[in-house]
């Protein structure tokens, strides 16, 4: 069947006031999912937040499903956490590691995921082994094999990194985690909604994403699947009255599954808005609009890639929607705020957010322009035209 182009843009009420390449940092969000956002905040201003919560059950446990469905997983293996670093964060902060320990990275992770080592490093004197890319700049699963010893604890890997669009190979290094039986974390932040994913075929014993990238959910919502099989392996960094039960004055137990990993309160609106905005991926099917994800991508490549003094920045044997670029002449900055100024959203990369695999390939501060299903080839030419101008060219 053809991609319905025309019913997806009546679904995103912002197609009519921007092009919108910033999908990587905050999709547009679909009407489905904003009037049930809208909604359920509405009720808690009728009939008060606990009770709209109660009212609401079905539709807040049906998110549970909805993200079972997208991994291939049980929906008792699914928690629903504020954001996708606090996901990252429970399962990694829940490992029991002691001084000597190692963790294999890849040289593109994300900053606050390597924060994280870092900080860990300094409290328990766990060693970060960063694995190197291979010629297609991903990272090298004959190398990362060399590297196993038996002080390894964790392969941690972004399957997609915030700065470039290149596609890791998540199935092949599970299948090297799954050798060693060694745990392996997968952030999934921008894959999710972006490619399939299940968990089954990765092997990850647990994955973490947001709401809000290629999902096309609200702010401040995200998830952490944790294998059964696995829970076992973590200890929750905290806990509160929902992730346990205070049985006796000296004793508690855990919830007996992923939800030991949620809190008390948070954003219920928002939590029920993601599984609408869930449901609503799957029904375009992310097997369908994943290689139309590619295409446009490939297709602003070309683009850009034809103008003099521009240079993409993408690797990866596999390539996803994120585009970066920079000029030779024109800041980022500059082009940014340009290109805003003909409601054109992009946004840029600093060194920082991934700051091994910048240092280690010489980039400059970058254009990030990440595409959605929703966009067309219109705003591909008129995007190309804008930098184009931009430039003088």
């Amino acid at each position: 069947m053809p991609f319905d182009l025309d019913r997806a843009r009546r679904d995103t009420p912002g197609c009519e006031r921007v092009l919108h390449f910033n999908n990587a940092g905050a999709s547009l969000m679909p009407s489905p999912v904003l009037t049930a956002l809208q909604n359920h905040l509405s009720l808690e201003a009728e009939i008060g937040g606990y009770e709209a919560h109660a009212s609401e059950r079905n539709r807040y446990e049906a998110t549970y499903h909805a993200i079972a469905r997208l991994l291939n997983c049980e929906s008792s293996e699914v928690a629903l956490v504020e954001n996708a670093t606090r996901a990252w964060d429970m399962a990694f902060y829940g490992l029991r590691f002691k001084p000597g320990d190692k963790v294999l990275t890849h040289r593109a992770s994300y900053v606050s995921n390597y924060l994280a080592m870092l900080h860990v490093s300094r409290r328990t004197g766990i060693k970060i082994d960063v694995v190197p890319s291979d010629d297609f700049g991903q990272l090298d699963v004959d190398e990362l094999e060399r590297r196993i010893d038996d002080r390894v604890k964790l392969i941690a890997l972004t399957q997609v990194p915030t700065n470039g669009g290149l596609v890791n190979p998540a199935i092949e290094v599970g299948d090297v985690a799954k050798a060693n039986g060694i745990p392996y974390l997968l952030d999934a932040c921008q894959s999710a909604g972006q490619l399939p994913l299940d968990v089954e075929a990765i092997g990850c014993d647990f994955l973490s994403a947001t709401g809000r990238k290629y999902l096309r959910g609200p702010r401040g919502t995200g998830f952490l699947y944790v294998r059964t099989a696995s829970l076992s392996l973590l200890e929750p960094p905290f806990i509160d009255l929902h992730a346990a039960t205070w049985t006796s004055r000296n004793e508690y137990s855990l919830k007996p599954d992923a939800a030991r990993f949620e809190s008390w309160e948070g954003y219920v609106a928002g939590k029920i808005a993601l599984g609408v905005a869930v449901d609503y991926a799957l029904k375009w099917g992310v097997e369908t609009t994943w290689p139309r994800l590619q295409r446009l991508a490939a297709d602003l490549r070309s683009g850009l890639s034809e103008m003099p003094g521009i240079a993409v920045h993408d690797a990866g044997r596999v390539k996803g929607a994120i585009v970066t670029f920079s000029h030779e002449r024109v800041s980022a900055g500059d082009l940014k705020t340009r290109l805003a100024e003909q409601d054109i959203n992009v946004s840029i990369s600093p060194n920082e957010y991934a700051r091994i695999d910048s240092e280690e390939r010489g980039l400059p501060e970058i254009i990030r322009a990440s595409v959605h299903y929703y966009n067309s080839d219109e705003e591909i030419d008129r995007f190309c035209g804008a930098v184009r101008s931009i430039l003088g060219g």
